[in-house]
């Protein structure tokens, strides 16, 4: 909220394009494990931690993350695992917006199994 006006993101920054298919394929070399979802433009990985305790906080800093940049991911968590899918709905498809979220997802990942 800007001066009490409600807006939206897409209304103050250009709207995202999906990755071309070369874009794509350079940009998930750097990504390992992260695999793309059959019938549907995204990326998806499965994220296992020693306990509940510590998938959670991998999550919590992962929404925190997701909310500041204003771009969520589609998450299932049971007990130590965590599945997350990413794709850009506004562009209806995988957008630079997803690379960056599932590069700090990884930090993410490293930082609680460090």
């Amino acid at each position: 909220m800007i001066c009490g006006l409600r807006f939206r993101y897409d209304q103050i920054e250009p709207p995202m394009t999906p990755l071309s298919p070369q874009a794509r394929a350079t940009l998930l070399a750097d990504l390992p494990g992260w695999t793309t979802v059959p019938d549907r433009d995204a990326i998806f990985k499965r994220f296992t931690f020693h306990d509940f305790n510590a998938a959670f906080g991998f999550m919590t800093r992962v929404a925190i993350q997701a909310e500041k940049a204003d771009h969520h991911p589609e998450w299932f968590n049971v007990y130590n695992r965590v599945d997350i899918t990413l794709s850009t709905h506004d562009a209806n498809g995988l957008t630079q917006r997803d690379i960056d979220l599932a590069h700090f997802i990884e930090r993410a990942a490293d930082a609680v199994t460090d």
